[in-house]
């Protein structure tokens, strides 16, 4: 495939990266210290969002897997959900009532659900394409690398400079215009990248519950899902308590806090293709594994740190095992989803990213009860001008002891991950024979 329809395609990532990352981060804070309603609130209404996701996730990627239409499965939800995505996003930070008010709780609840169906039917198609679109393993790590530069692009501009566009365009509603817009240019472009394999969409789908019981048997992406949702627990938690630590343990201001934040991006940049050569020599269970060790090692540094600098360093260190731990899920997914083709003869990424999909909202809902938790528990009140000095160390918790068990429980699901070495190697054999059978057929 010629490489502009690669960059093209992986542009989508920046609009798939900015909106999510900027919302896990700065969400809670927005709605507990800006818009003033209590922790218990804001966890109440996060968990609901769970709960609905984890019924539209798999029932739209269902849906994308029995779709047939003329212009393929995915590519018409990636462009009918694209523009209320954006809209509903900026609308998060557009809130129309008066702060710590019942009718601002109930909006915060509406939004987000809409925000993330839309969401859903844009992103989850367009990140289904990318197993069908790169069957082999080197372009699945050259496009996940890809796809990786733009989605720390996002990362980038959705945490580290979120406080300094914040500042800049007048606040908090004007930054979710900013990257509603981006996002909306980003997934548009990546259309012209896209295509689908009109083989995949002549299949015979499955019906839901055999659908379902093939995905939640598949012993792969049952230790691939544990990896996946430890991982991401330890990311969200990490990103949406930094804002409590530079204001309150830290001391520092929007440009500080920015400058922590771009220290892990930077290092996830360089060490993006790095850790694309490791993937390739070495296999991605091996590369995933020394990952989270690295990301495991940084977590007391960051926590620990007594002063900005301090804290720079250890996020920079954190970064190195983070751009591993990024890179690695798409090609580990790829691989699931192509076992799973060997065993069914169907593409059926909808489901599998679908119900992957729950366990990143369920991350969400308890990334925030944790946090919440640890900040009431220690003293944390939204209405107090100052904090009380007790509030430093739940914080300092939420930064690296809480982490670190998510890092562990990753690790066990990749010494659990049968899909490496020879088994790998067969199923890959075996479907390119498969494949090339149907196409002289």
């Amino acid at each position: 495939m010629e490489v502009w329809k690669k960059l093209a395609y992986s542009f989508g990532a920046l609009g798939s990266s900015v909106l999510p990352n900027a919302f896990a981060t700065f969400g809670s804070f927005f709605f507990t210290d800006v818009m003033k309603l209590q922790p218990a609130a804001v966890t109440l209404v996060m968990t609901l969002y769970s709960i609905w996701n984890a019924a539209n996730d798999p029932l739209l990627g269902y849906i994308s897997d029995r779709t047939r239409t003329r212009w393929g499965r995915r590519i018409p939800y990636v462009v009918a959900g694209t523009l209320p995505m954006a809209v509903l996003f900026a609308l998060i930070w557009l809130p129309p009532f008066a702060p710590g008010s019942r009718p601002l709780l109930i909006y915060f609840a509406v939004i987000i659900m809409l925000y993330d169906t839309a969401y859903t039917a844009a992103v989850l198609n367009w990140t289904a394409l990318f197993p069908e679109m790169y069957p082999d393993l080197g372009e699945r790590a050259q496009v996940s690398f890809l796809r990786q530069l733009f989605g720390n692009l996002g990362l980038v501009l959705g945490v580290s400079l979120a406080p300094v566009i914040r500042d800049a365009v007048g606040g908090w509603g004007n930054m979710g215009l900013t990257f509603a817009a981006v996002a909306l240019l980003a997934m548009g472009a990546s259309i012209w990248g896209s295509r689908e394999d009109p083989r995949f969409s002549q299949a015979q789908a499955l019906n839901v519950l055999q659908a379902l019981r093939y995905t939640l048997a598949n012993r792969s992406f049952l230790t691939y899902v544990l990896t996946n949702a430890a991982a991401q627990f330890c990311f969200l938690l990490l990103m949406a308590a930094i804002p409590y630590y530079s204001k309150y343990v830290l001391k520092i201001g929007s440009l500080q806090q920015t400058i922590i934040f771009g220290s892990v991006f930077l290092m996830v940049f360089l060490f993006l293709y790095p850790w694309n050569l490791i993937t390739v020599r070495q296999g991605p269970r091996k590369a995933m594994m020394a990952a989270l060790v690295l990301f495991g090692l940084s977590l007391a540094p960051l926590a620990l740190a007594q002063n900005f600098w301090q804290a720079v360093a250890g996020a920079a260190f954190m970064g190195v095992g983070l751009a591993g731990i990024i890179l690695l899920f798409d090609v580990l997914l790829a691989d699931i989803i192509d076992e799973d083709e060997l065993r069914t003869g169907q593409r059926r990424e909808g489901m599998y990213f679908g119900i992957q999909a729950i366990f990143i909202r369920l991350d969400i809902a308890a990334q925030t009860a944790i946090l919440m938790w640890l900040l009431t528990a220690y003293g944390y009140n939204p209405v107090l001008k100052a904090q009380p000095g007790t509030v430093t160390t739940g914080i300092r918790l939420a930064i690296g002891a809480v982490p670190l068990l998510g890092v562990v429980a990753a690790f066990l699901g990749m010494v659990w991950y049968p899909l490496h070495g020879r088994r790998l190697a067969e199923i890959k054999s075996q479907l390119a024979q498969r494949r090339g059978a149907t196409a002289n057929a």
